[in-house]
This record gives C-alpha cells, structure tokens and sequence, in this order.
C-alpha cells in the first residue's frame, strides 16, 4: 500500500477477515451486536493499518457522538466492577464509554470533570448517585443531556431519566430475618455513616427488619467506620455469651471480615459466638475462614438495565440488549421511575453452625 493513499474501510475489512459493513458498523458504532473478538478484529487492524477517522465531522453530521459518560465515586470494589460492565456492554452496542471518578468528593475534580463532559457532547450520563451533586449533575443535563441514575435514592424525579437502584433495604431487612431465624436474639449493623446513602439504606432495611420481630429481640447500630471500631468492638465483646449467638450485619464484606478476624484473634468463634453477614460478595469472601456469609450484588444486571434504560432514552434498540434472567424484563417492565433490584442472600459458614 502507498504511504500516501489514506487507508479505506476496504482495507480494513481485508485485514480483519470480516465484511465491509462489519467494519462499518464498528467504526461508526451503530446499534447492531456485535461479538466482541469481531469488534477487537476490526478496531486491531485499524490501528495496526493507521486508519484515522474524522470523529467531529461524523458527530456533527450524525449530531451523535456515541459517546456514553460513567461517573463512579471511585474505582475499588463494586464501582470498579460495576465500570467493567457498563464498558462491556456499551461497547458492544457501538458506544464508547468514558469513565470518570469524583475522587472522594473533591470540587475541584468534579469542577473539572463537568467542563470536560460539557466539551465532550456526551450522547447520555450514567451517575452514581454520590458521585456528583445534584447542583452540577443538573449544569450536565440541562441541554437535554439524559440522565441515568444508579444507587441514587431520593433524587428529584425530573433531574433522571431513571435510577436503577440496588434494593440494599430489602436485602438488609431479609438479612436481620435470618440471623433471627439462626438463634440470634442480639442484632447489630456496623455502620460506616460516611457513606451517605447506600449507609441510609442498610440502616433503613436493619431497622424495618428489626420492627417485625418478637419486642425482646435486642438491636443497635454501632459506627465502625475510622477512628470507631475499637468503641465498637468493646461494646460487642461486652454482650458476646457462650448462651446465644450474637448477630452481625455488617455494612460490607471488608467490615465483615475485619470483624471477623479480630474477633477470632480475640479468642470468639465464628459462629459459635458471633454469626456475620457482610455485603457485596467479594470474591475473597468465599475463600476466607469460615467462608462468609454475603448478599450478592448483581453487577451485570444492574448495568444493562442501566444500558436499557439510556438506549431507550436515545431511540435506539434496548431489546437487543439481553437481561441475563426473566427478573429483568419484570423490573424493566413495571414503568416506574426507580428500578429497585432485589438482592439475594448467599449463605456460607459464617452464618452457619
């Protein structure tokens, strides 16, 4: 090939083994699904041939970008997992994902991630709910961008297309129910209060849990966020007894875990003495000793859905995005504007005697 004659889709589709339209649909990310090695063929010989695409004139004349924008709290554990997803499927439906972190609540990097977004022309925003304020959110969708909110309770209705909301309430009140139902007459939730909402809501659901047991059940929300655990861990050594088990919702895996090691370093048993329940189902929480007992987060379903929603939104096929099980079309289905996901209870031995 000349040096000087600019590299054609042709090219390309000779490259990659694939249809012209194939590679069309690739570099103009249309809504038609795609496997993702078809896509990473295409998008390799591209590179690999220097194709150079004119990204602002195809926007300009599609008055598209296909550009989706992702704003997380930060990148660990389920935001980083929930990041993956989100990519995964927004690319293979054409679009391209650009995910940004608040950086634990900075207003400089929010200031800064607003500017670029607002440059950007993103097609929709897809935001967690303590990622962004809602002042600066409402800058972002106020020439029509679509908003997609998930795990943002209690936001103003016309701000969001939608939120599609982990049901961490329901799946904490099912968590109190069964501690009870495993002997434990002395209920806890570990509490780390600096994380607004999603804390709200797990107080939220200890508490409604709490109500529907017989009066003598004993309850307490205790902080074990910095600087607090010790004044916790005090007070549940005080009340732990070889005569009943003491039950333990903690606010997440990683809190259950700390818990659980210190206790055990204490000379308590696991769950002789002390029965715990964490949230997120890390993948270390299977392989701990005992291995413990979690609520599961359905990452996957909760980003398409997520997905769902914003391709409606943009006129574009959302049925062509599969839900992993029929629960999604139910939940999709209903019309309302929070999507609430049900969560399920893995039991392990933590929980178990």
């Amino acid at each position: 090939m000349s040096r000087n004659r600019q590299v054609t889709i042709v090219d390309i589709a000779q490259a990659a083994g694939v249809s012209i339209a194939t590679v069309s649909n690739v570099l103009n990310r249309r809504n038609v699904p795609m496997a993702e090695e078809t896509i990473r063929k295409v998008e390799e010989a591209a590179e690999r041939l220097g194709y150079r695409r004119n990204v602002m004139a195809a926007s300009l004349s599609r008055r598209k970008s296909y550009e989706l924008g992702l704003l997380v709290p930060g990148f660990g554990g389920y935001y980083g997992l929930f990041a993956e997803s989100m990519q995964r499927i927004a690319h293979q439906f054409g679009y391209h994902l650009s995910v940004f972190s608040s950086g634990g609540f900075d207003p400089e990097i929010e200031k800064r991630h607003l500017e670029v977004l607002l440059q950007r022309r993103v097609d929709g925003l897809v935001c967690h709910g303590l990622a962004m304020s809602q002042e600066t959110t409402r800058q972002l969708v106020g020439d029509g961008t679509p908003l997609v909110l998930f795990n943002g309770w209690g936001w103003p209705s016309d701000l969001a297309v939608a939120a599609v909301n982990l049901d961490f309430a329901q799946g904490s009140r099912e968590a109190v129910k069964y501690l009870y139902e495993r002997g434990c007459k002395k209920l806890f939730y570990l509490a780390r209060s600096g994380s607004h909402a999603i804390d709200e809501q797990r107080r939220i659901g200890f508490n409604l849990g709490v109500s529907e047991l017989p009066s003598e059940v004993e309850a307490e929300i205790l902080e074990y966020s910095d600087g607090k655990q010790q004044a916790a861990l005090e007070r549940l050594e005080a009340v732990a007894s070889d005569e009943a088990p003491i039950g333990i919702l903690a606010f997440d895996d990683f809190v259950a875990l700390t818990f659980m090691s210190h206790v055990q370093r204490s000379g308590y048993r696991v769950p002789e003495h002390f029965r715990i329940i964490g949230i997120n189902n890390d993948p270390i929480s299977s392989h701990t000793y005992p291995a413990l007992t979690t609520i599961e987060i359905p990452y996957d379903l909760q980003a398409r859905l997520a997905i769902r929603v914003m391709m409606r939104q943009l006129g574009e096929d959302e049925k062509l995005i599969r839900l992993p099980d029929e629960r999604g079309d139910e939940l999709m289905g209903g019309g309302a504007h929070e999507i609430r996901i049900p969560l399920k209870l893995i039991p392990r031995r933590s929980t178990e005697a």
